[in-house]
This record gives C-alpha cells, structure tokens and sequence, in this order.
C-alpha cells in the first residue's frame, strides 16, 4: 500500500492559505467537518449523521421544481408599514437590508412550476428574510397561489420556513393566519390537493395556521416545529419538558404530522401523492 499517496490525497482535502473557510462544512449536529462540495452534493445532509442543514429559497425550489419550469408571480408585492413601527431599527429599514441581503422583498417566494411532470403553484418561504416571517405580503402571496390553483385546477405545495408572524405588522400579520386559513378551504372545497412541506423551523403563527392545514404534512428530519419556544413553554406550564418534544420524529410519533421525508426523497414523495390526488379527483369525476 502506498501510504505515500494517501497522505498527499488527506492533504489535498485539508483547508490551505488559498481556500476561505467557506470551503469547509461543519455539522452542527456531530460537529464533523467535510468539505463544501461533499455535502452540497448531498443537498446539504450531513453524510455523518443525515443532519439535514437549512437551505436558501432557490436552493429549495431547483430541488422540487423540474428544471427551468418555475415561473414566479407577484414580485411586485413588498410590505409597507401600517404601524410606521420602531424597535432598534425602524421597520423600513430592516425590509430594506433585508432587501439588499436577498435580493427580494419578502420572505415568500411564489409561481408555479411542473413537479416530476404535475403542474403546481408552489410557495416557499425564505428564513433569510427577517426570518421566514408571515406578514401582509407573504398571506397575500399565499391567498394569490391558492386562487392560481383553483383557477388552473392544479394542486399546492407550501414549503414552510419561519419563525413565526411578523411583530413589526402585528394584528395585520396575525390576520394572515385566519386569510390564509379561509383561502385553503376554498380550495378544498374545489377539491385540489394541499401539500404542506415543514422544515427547521416552522414556528409561530405559521406553524398554527396554513402549516398545519395539508391534506399531508410532511417534514423534513430534526425539523424544529412547533408554536412558542421550549423555554417560554416551560416557564408558562411549570414543568420539564419530553427531549426533543419540537423535533419532528417526536411529532410523528404523537400523530401529528403525517411522515418524515429525507430531503433527497421529497420530491418524488411529493409528485406521487399529487399523483395519487390527481388519479382520486378523475375516479370522483
């Protein structure tokens, strides 16, 4: 064995002068370290743990969406600023760095696309912007792709990515959840599928409104999922609380969200249902 050649190939693998620290990964789960490539081959799922890492917007839609079919709608829609609010920063000002970090006005993304072939209007939340938070802009957008959807007849997928409703809007983001809420039984009503996809983390507001609201809910391993804090729960009830109580795998063994789906399976899971959805509304018909 030439021992020579593996350590000059450990060596190539190990940061150098010339490479940033952003060429190495590390897990927050079990801490190893691996090399960028490796795990964004591994759409960022740690290949140690299957820790699944959280992702951008863009990175999640060109998983589900085939390639080159999304179109996205309603990028003229930004929030304005109804309660004129301040806290450290003004309201404004933080949409407007918000802005500049992402390049985009809220912190939902909507349009539609083809899902291994099925037309959907699909909405993905980006917790780069303040958060993933629900406010007038991010309903509204909501409220539009479910309109979109009984108007084409097609399904909906949501991808859920939030810390919650958005203080700075208030009872205007508290409204979205009931909006929200009464646009989907529209399209129940119209008997259109509803996919809700929650990831780390889907909080607040979100989490007790439209996320929980899918024909199927279906969530990513590890995903933080749950209304207030551990420690505000705990302060509030007085009490220990269950280990890893908000994590995914202890929801879908108390009935409340319907599988988990490894990120790498997400979207032949998802096409098969809106598959089987599909094939049940014509047997009906």
């Amino acid at each position: 064995m030439n021992f020579g050649n593996i350590f000059s190939k450990m060596r190539k693998q190990q940061p150098t002068n010339n490479e940033t620290p952003s060429h190495w990964v590390k897990c927050k789960s079990c801490n190893s370290l691996m090399y960028y490539k490796e795990v964004e081959n591994l759409l960022n799922v740690c290949p140690k743990c299957n820790f699944h890492m959280r992702i951008s917007a863009d990175k999640r839609i060109k998983i589900l969406a085939d390639e080159g079919t999304f179109v996205e709608f309603d990028t003229d829609l930004e929030p304005n600023d109804p309660l004129s609010f301040v806290d450290k920063k003004s309201y404004k000002k933080r949409v407007e760095e918000n802005f500049s970090k992402t390049g985009r006005k809220s912190s939902a993304i909507s349009g539609e696309c083809k899902i291994n072939g099925i037309d959907t209007q699909l909405v993905v939340f980006d917790f780069s912007f303040m958060g993933g938070s629900l406010g007038s802009v991010e309903g509204e957008k909501i409220v539009r792709a479910v309109n979109r959807a009984i108007e084409k007849n097609t399904p909906l997928v949501i991808v859920s990515a939030s810390g919650g409703a958005r203080m700075q809007e208030s009872t205007f983001s508290l409204l979205q959840m009931s909006k929200t809420a009464a646009a989907l039984a529209k399209l129940d009503e119209a008997g259109l599928a509803y996919i809700s996809v929650l990831t780390d983390p889907t909080m607040g507001g979100v989490s007790a409104s439209f996320a929980w609201l899918g024909d199927i809910i279906m969530a990513e391993p590890g995903a933080l999922i749950g209304f207030a804090g551990q420690r505000v729960i705990k302060q509030t009830i007085g009490a220990d609380l269950p280990e890893g109580f908000q994590r995914s795998e202890f929801l879908l063994e108390h009935g409340l969200i319907d599988m988990i789906v490894q990120r790498n399976e997400l979207k032949k899971t998802i096409s098969d249902f809106l598959t089987f959805f599909n094939k049940d509304k014509k047997d009906i018909a």
